[in-house]
Order: structure tokens, then C-alpha cells, then sequence
């Protein structure tokens, strides 16, 4: 999949662009959606802004923007910060380390990489403290790659036993990363095997554990993911562009490529 590119100028504040790229992913959601026999508003887009630069981030939220998905959580709370005076979300997507949770705690509205007891607890603490409630995905390891995060299918169900431990954390569902490959087999089989495990769950979570949300595809491989149920896709590259960071900078064994998958 090729993508727009992204402006010169960080200043540039390109709202039509942005306004038209989140219009053309937004035809296709619908389409995927529509060709899966599933409605429209089932599919929640989750721009993903990382790299993007604040004026290009203000200018997002005047074409409608007013969720953003970050990995890095210095980047993000930059960002939270910065654009502390206009009403703007933040969820975190990337893999959180236990000293950067103080952070998350206090400006994030939703955790999709938990992978964590440790974390978990941490967060957890640090909530509490805020007097603030998080939604967190349990991210999920479907392509058993070893350079990826997360948990490991069959270690799903136990870590999802212990969540009712951590009043401040609000089980929504999974999230995963599919194999970085251009084979749509591979790809929907890790969507595949996640939903089929999120299903299984729900059938044997602790009372109040919700895991009705499965956060999986993004700007290479989301109309797969959506006819494999996804609820979530995180979408940022066919929003805003090309970014010159690699990809592998953001998610752990990425190869370098000209075209990224978010």
C-alpha cells in the first residue's frame, strides 16, 4: 500500500489534506465493514500520530480528529501537554516500561499494550493516586514472533484471571500486532487466532472483565483485519502520510521499509 506524503513543513497545518486522507480511510472502513456484513459504526479508527508534529496535530483535530494513538509515552505526554487547551484523548499503543507509568496515569484515556502484572500493578498505584480509571487492551503475541511484545495466546486467560486485582483498570479487550508481511494468509491468521481467543474468554473472565473490543490492523492490513472482526483499527501513515522514522523504532522486529503498516 502506498501513502500520501507528508508535508515539508511541520508548521504547514495541512487541514484539508488530513481532512480528505480521513475521509478516504473512513470510505474504506465502511466498505470493509459493508463487505463483511458488519455495520459501519461497529470499526472505531484510532489515528495513530506518532511522529507527527503538534501543529499537524492541531491541525487533525480541527479536520475532527479527537482521539490519537502514541507509542512512545515521552512523545505522547509532549503532546497531552501541548495540547492541554483543546479537548484531545490519548491512547497509549507502545509497550510501557514500569518507570514511565506515572506519566500514562495521568494523561492517557486508554492503555492498549498490557502485557504486564508488574505493570498492571503499577498502573494501577499510579491511578489510584490520580483518581483517575484507565481502559487497557491486553496485548496479545499472535504472530509468536520473539521480538515482539506481548503476552503468549495460551497465557492470555491466567493474566486475565488476575485483572479483577486492579481496581483502576478497565479490561475493554485485545490488541495485537500481526506479521509484518504482505501475505494476507499470515495476516488474518493472527487476527483470526485473537478473536478466536477474545471469544473463548468471554466465556470463562472474571464477572466484570469486558473483552468486547479486538484492536488489531492498521494502514497496510485493516479492511483484513475488520473482515476478521476487528473493533479497533490504528491507523496513521494513510492519515498523515509517510514518516521518515522507521518503523522499527516503534514496534520491535519491523523490518525497515519504504511503506509501514500505521
Amino acid at each position: 500500500m502506498t501513502f500520501p506524503p507528508r508535508p515539508d513543513r511541520a508548521d504547514a497545518a495541512p487541514v484539508a489534506e488530513i481532512r480528505a486522507n480521513l475521509a478516504a480511510v473512513r470510505a474504506r472502513i465502511d466498505a470493509a465493514c459493508a463487505a463483511a456484513g458488519r455495520p459501519a459504526h461497529a470499526v472505531r479508527l484510532l489515528p495513530v500520530s506518532k511522529t507527527v508534529a503538534i501543529p499537524a496535530v492541531r491541525a487533525a483535530v480541527e479536520a475532527g480528529i479527537t482521539t490519537f494513538g502514541e507509542n512512545k509515552v515521552q512523545e505522547a505526554r509532549l503532546k497531552a501537554e501541548a495540547l492541554a487547551d483543546l479537548p484531545v484523548n490519548w491512547s497509549v499503543i507502545g509497550h510501557l516500561q514500569t518507570n514511565k507509568v506515572k506519566y500514562v496515569a495521568r494523561f492517557a484515556s486508554e492503555f492498549q499494550a498490557l502485557d504486564s502484572l508488574k505493570v498492571a500493578a503499577a498502573l494501577d498505584e499510579r491511578l489510584q493516586a490520580e483518581g483517575r480509571g484507565l481502559d487497557v487492551f491486553v496485548q496479545v503475541n499472535t504472530s509468536g514472533e520473539a521480538s515482539k511484545y506481548g503476552l503468549a495466546p495460551d497465557d492470555v486467560a491466567r493474566f486475565v484471571a488476575e485483572l479483577p486485582a486492579f481496581a483502576s483498570l478497565r479490561p475493554r479487550g485485545l490488541m495485537t500486532l500481526a506479521v509484518f508481511t504482505q501475505d494476507e494468509v499470515q495476516v488474518r491468521a493472527c487476527f483470526r487466532l485473537l478473536r478466536g481467543l477474545r471469544d473463548r474468554l468471554r466465556e470463562t473472565a472474571p464477572q466484570g472483565i469486558r473483552l468486547d473490543e479486538l484492536s488489531m490492523g492498521m494502514s497496510g492490513d485493516y479492511e483484513w483485519a475488520i473482515a476478521e472482526g476487528a473493533t479497533v483499527v490504528r491507523v496513521g501513515q494513510a492519515i498523515f502520510g509517510r514518516r521518515p522514522t522507521p518503523d522499527g523504532a516503534y514496534w520491535p522486529g519491523l523490518l525497515p521499509a519504504a511503506e509501514s503498516v500505521d
